[in-house]
């Protein structure tokens, strides 16, 4: 396992594990998985995996108590990062929440506590108040936000008075927005752009066409996910495959390599088992040639996928089977 080049009181790995997935049915991994979610966490722990992202919102807590208890007496030896949900996130509020959070986890304090999303109504004045006031007790160690843009991730940052250690994002080879301002901000400053969905919910993976679409409500709410775009990606995936032969890895691996051969960038994929955790695992040590990775680019930029409003009426027609 790699590690992110920071001062930070533990080291962040360069994979970590999410668990949306725990406690949620939506993604359809059966009555089993909570079991199978403890043989995950154990197993990434085996492999070097130090970053375990959570959040109050997955599940209603269930991930939260499943994670922690997973971890059992390695909670303190990890980097534990929750989200707050910005339901009316004024200083008060996100004080109760981060001691309930630290309650479902089983600890004393949350390594990196973050910002779910940014408020339209509420400034981060006052949210940053509040996590300004749990850091002085001793109750969060470093402080996230998500699904910032670069300005307000810096404001924010400024009404805390102290670093904002990390920005949790949307970034894949087809979501690289990140890659404009986000990303050279956090090289430039020792900040950390977490990649969440960074193989675009199994996109990536090589897994599904248009004649095998995946299953689970979260999935099929993609668009990425309709018929016209699993057959657009086919070019994609081909050269995900090319590259992935060359390194004896999977498509999936070679998606990961993508995103982390930014230095300042982690990524938190999820995993259905522990096979699937450690193939995300190996990836942090897959270097991709400076020819590879040019491959990779123009292939992601030549995928012109169809998505919003244009993705509506598809994907109706997608539900009721026509």
């Amino acid at each position: 396992m790699r590690y992110v080049r920071l001062d930070t009181p533990k080291p962040i790995s360069k994979i970590g594990l999410g668990t949306w997935q725990f406690g949620s049915k939506e993604w359809g991994y059966g009555p089993e998985y909570e079991r199978r979610a403890a043989e995950i966490v154990r197993r990434a722990l085996d492999l070097g995996v130090t970053l375990f992202d959570t959040a109050e919102l997955y599940g209603f807590g269930r991930s939260e108590r499943i994670l922690g208890a997973a971890l059992g007496d390695d909670r303190a030896k990890v980097v534990l990062a929750s989200k707050i949900f910005p339901l009316l996130p004024v200083a008060p509020v996100v004080q109760q929440r981060a001691v309930a959070s630290a309650a479902r986890l089983g600890v004393d304090g949350i390594d990196l506590y973050q910002v779910h999303q940014a408020n339209p109504v509420v400034a981060d004045t006052t949210t940053m108040r509040g996590m300004r006031s749990l850091q002085d007790v001793g109750l969060v160690g470093e402080v996230g936000v998500s699904n910032y843009g670069l300005r307000r991730w810096r404001f924010a940052e400024a009404a805390l008075g102290r670093r904002v250690l990390s920005n949790q994002v949307r970034y894949s080879m087809i979501d690289r927005g990140p890659e404009e301002d986000l990303i050279p901000y956090a090289e430039q400053a020792g900040r950390i752009v977490i990649a969440y969905s960074p193989l675009a919910q199994g996109f990536l993976s090589g897994r599904y066409d248009a004649t095998n679409p995946p299953a689970g409500a979260v999935r099929r709410a993609n668009p990425y996910f309709l018929p016209e775009n699993l057959e657009r990606g086919t070019q994609l995936i081909a050269t995900l495959r090319e590259v992935a032969d060359a390194h004896d890895a999977t498509p999936s691996q070679i998606a990961l390599a993508y995103v982390l051969r930014h230095p300042n960038v982690v990524a938190i994929p999820g995993a259905s088992g522990v096979e699937q955790m450690e193939r995300n695992a190996a990836a942090a040590e897959i270097d991709l040639a400076d020819d590879e990775y040019a491959a990779l680019v123009a292939a992601a930029h030549a995928f012109r996928p169809v998505t919003g409003l244009a993705a509506v009426p598809r994907m109706v027609r997608a539900r009721l089977g026509r």
